[in-house]
């Protein structure tokens, strides 16, 4: 992909789908990448007099639907924010808990992503992570090796600065002349090598900040911020993120004149 210049546009499709009996929504322009930062689940339970573990619960719930829609609408490449390395911090029952979730949702969701065609990657240090998650884990990746409609990241004990230090850790490894170091060279050492810079980034619950996600590939990235809880994040609410983002002008550094 190249780097320096324009970054790729997002996949340019023509798209009618029906709502409700009462709303249609057209999107002439999807992301070829969408990154969504899954925040909120906590606060959507807190706020229902639930459990922090239902709304985890719940949170898997919406990343099935947002996966399938995903699949669904053309989009080629999806990356969700799982767990960061910061996440250890919680305390060791949700931390337990939320890898015993994890492990059970790939291993029920692995037919349907064989059906749908969906690879999986992992953006993050899996080898950190507890036995019987890495063991799962691997298991899906390999099984869904040879799939190719669509590619699902899953970012897991994944910190971006940790990901950039890791990339210029390799290169110096490898002995490369800082004169060859070249931005398509650095990408070429990241865990999305190979895969195009998110055009759209959604992050739920009302926070409005990165933490720590994708900084160097969301240099050109746009930005999408809802207050709705990510339990709460359904079809409808991707479909009006996506509306959003097809109305914005890309310039990519140019002027609006340039791209007339």
């Amino acid at each position: 992909m190249p780097r320096g210049g324009m970054p790729p546009r997002g996949l340019t499709v023509s798209w009618r789908r029906r709502i409700s009996r009462s709303t249609t929504l057209q999107v002439t322009t999807l992301p070829a990448h969408l990154a969504v930062i899954m925040d909120g689940n906590g606060r959507w339970a807190t706020s229902r007099g639930l459990s922090r573990s239902d709304g985890h619960r719940a949170g898997t719930k919406a990343a099935r639907k947002v996966v399938s829609e995903c699949r669904k609408l053309g989009i080629r490449h999806l990356t969700l924010y799982t767990f960061s390395k910061e996440n250890w911090a919680r305390p060791k029952e949700e931390v337990s808990f939320l890898f015993d979730l994890f492990r059970r949702f790939l291993t029920n969701e692995l037919d349907q992503l064989l059906e749908q065609d969906i690879r999986l990657k992992i953006l993050g240090e899996v080898d950190a992570l507890p036995l019987a998650t890495r063991k799962v884990l691997k298991h899906v990746m390999a099984s869904t090796e040879h799939c190719a409609g669509m590619t699902l990241n899953l970012a897991v004990n994944y910190s971006s600065r940790d990901e950039i230090v890791r990339a210029a850790r390799k290169l110096a490894e490898a002995g490369t002349p800082p004169s060859e170091i070249t931005e398509d060279v650095f990408a070429a050492q990241l865990y999305t090598a190979g895969q195009p810079d998110p055009d759209l980034i959604i992050r739920t619950s009302g926070e409005q900040r990165l933490s720590n996600y994708l900084l160097f590939q969301a240099a050109y990235a746009e930005f999408y911020f809802t207050d709705t809880f990510w339990p709460d994040f359904d079809e409808a609410q991707l479909h009006k993120a996506l509306e959003d983002f097809a109305g914005r002008k890309r310039r990519f550094g140019k002027t609006g004149e340039q791209d007339t």
